[in-house]
């Protein structure tokens, strides 16, 4: 199937018969259900209230008293309306992890915030995936996002646009989250709803691939009335006027950062399989979110050859998606080459994960993670000894996030050797935890570790010998492991919490209601849902 552009119609040609886009779609997805709409529904996850309080004592009396002017101001704005979040997973990676953690501070302010999960396909996702890829600058597998893609993505959306519209009333407040969402935008804005895009992901320097994903996103970036980015590089040239730049954080209370004993870390890990079992330990017992005590109770499927590592042994971990973009495999190789080149180094490494089947629209994980394994199969047999392949049990968030806390906290050092990087959450945490951090210097993470001072930046991060080096200096320096660890955790505690997160969504109302205001004010009338493009300059929200 190729592709012919008239003007501005795009129509498949197949079989040598130029088609519209919605035929194009029907051949190249047959299974999908054409024309029955309804069939896909976004589902509503209930996020609990969390009062605002737990800050104070982390932000001191001025601090305190300028949170609360904010969310007041916030609340008033926000009387009588609802602010919306809808991404495409209720579970795995940092957007789901961070959406309910700072809805349920929202609703403990007093915001009416609700959390919906739209529904795709299997080919939707696939779709969702190579947009991903485009926006980092990659081609992923190299499929098309051409007539047939573009009939299948706004299908699956309108489906659920469907349930949708049926909730949102105007002057309500939309935001979604990343490529899957965005196509939601124009339908609503019609019923009147102030709408806002998040993208998590972007490129430093954009290339062909990016250029191809935004064109196709074009529709979506026309129709909002913000677009919030995590970086000023990551903006494409059709959000310039409309553009807000606000740095992801993470919750420091949630369970995957609350505050963990060694011993616990140790038991934890042990109960899962990741290190070795010893007499006398502690239960493997955590804190839930309502205050519950909770036992981790499910292993995780671990690939290794031989035990598993000693309580004393020196890890090297990786926390992170199975995607080809955190570059496990790289972090395979290079930890090779460091072992090869000391072979007195204790050091063992841990490539931790999801389980693979465990994020709805991630459908990329099973054959990454299966390029690990062949990877890690052609490694010498002590080499192999020494890595363990780890997916994490997914079926209780809760229990997930304890061993994710566990493992961090218990690794000598964490590394994220990404080759396109959004924002890396996973270093955050890392840091929160004052575990030094050697990580690639792309995307957000340049935005996070200051270069020897909260961690070590790996400046080409197809650079093994680099990597190795870096990692090497911080297993060997003790001090310097300390230093670094110390200074990332006050670096998280004034940039990254989800206080700061909320004085940026609170900026960010104010934003759409002065925008609101000022096109009222040209038409004559009274704000409503709907609001031009104006010439907000991009900025960055602190």
């Amino acid at each position: 199937m190729t592709l012919e552009v008239t003007g501005t119609m795009a129509r498949a040609i197949v079989n040598g018969t130029s088609v519209p886009d919605e035929e194009a779609g029907l051949r190249a997805f047959p299974d999908y259900p054409w024309g029955r709409g309804g069939m896909l529904k976004p589902s509503e996850v209930h996020v609990r209230a969390e009062p605002i309080t737990c800050f104070e004592p982390l932000l001191g009396a001025a601090g305190w008293r300028a949170l609360q002017e904010r969310v007041e101001q916030a609340r008033g704005r926000m009387a009588g309306r609802t602010f919306w979040n809808v991404n495409s997973t209720a579970r795995g990676g940092g957007v789901a992890e961070m959406i309910p953690r700072l809805l349920a501070y929202a609703r403990g302010a007093g915001v009416d915030a609700r959390w919906m999960v739209l529904e795709g396909t299997p080919d939707f996702f696939r779709v969702t995936k190579r947009l991903h890829h485009a926006l980092h600058g990659f081609t992923g597998d190299g499929s098309p996002l051409g007539p047939a893609e573009r009939a299948l993505y706004d299908e699956v959306l309108r489906d659920n646009a469907e349930e949708l519209l049926a909730l949102v009333r105007p002057g309500d407040v939309v935001l979604l989250h990343d490529p899957q969402t965005l196509g939601l935008a124009p339908e609503l804005v019609e019923v009147g709803a102030r709408v806002v895009w998040r993208s998590h992901i972007g490129c430093d320097i954009p290339n062909a691939e990016v250029e191809r994903g935004w064109a196709f996103l074009a529709p979506g970036l026309a129709a909002v009335h913000l677009a919030v980015f995590s970086r000023a590089a990551y903006v494409p040239p059709q959000c310039v006027d409309k553009a807000l730049i606000i740095r992801p954080s993470i919750d420091i209370f949630a369970v995957k950062n609350q505050p963990m004993t060694p011993e616990v870390a140790r038991a934890i890990l042990a109960h899962t399989g990741l290190v070795r079992e010893e007499p006398g330990a502690v239960e493997p017992v955590f804190i839930c979110g309502d205050g519950v005590p909770a036992r981790v109770s499910r292993g995780a499927d671990i690939l290794r050859l031989g035990a598993p590592p000693a309580q004393d042994t020196p890890l090297v971990v990786q926390v992170s998606r199975w995607d080809p973009l955190k570059d496990p495999i790289g972090v395979l190789r290079g930890f090779a080459l460091l072992a090869r080149a000391n072979p007195g180094l204790r050091a063992e490494l841990v490539l931790a994960g999801p389980a693979v089947t465990s994020v709805a629209d991630d459908p990329e994980a099973a054959s990454a993670f299966n390029d690990v394994i062949v990877r890690w199969r052609e490694l010498p047999h002590l080499l192999r000894q020494r890595i363990h392949l780890a997916c994490l049990p997914m079926v209780d968030s809760e229990e997930n996030a304890a061993i994710v806390n566990a493992l961090q906290r218990h690794a000598t050092v964490v590394v994220q050797k990404s080759l396109q990087e959004g924002f890396g959450l996973t270093v955050t945490e890392a840091m929160w935890k004052e575990r030094p951090v050697v990580a690639s210097a792309v995307g957000g993470i340049q935005d996070q570790i200051v270069d020897g001072d909260t961690g070590l930046l790996v400046r080409d991060p197809s650079d093994l010998s680099e990597f190795a080096s870096a990692v090497r200096r911080v297993l060997c320096d003790h001090e310097l492991a300390a230093r670094l660890g110390a200074r990332a955790h006050q670096h998280v505690l004034a940039q990254f919490t989800g206080s700061r997160h909320l004085t940026d969504l609170a900026l960010l109302i104010d934003r759409l209601d002065e925008r609101a205001a000022g096109a009222a004010s040209r038409r004559g009338g009274a704000p409503t849902g709907a609001l031009p493009a104006g010439a907000a300059e991009v900025h960055a929200a602190s």
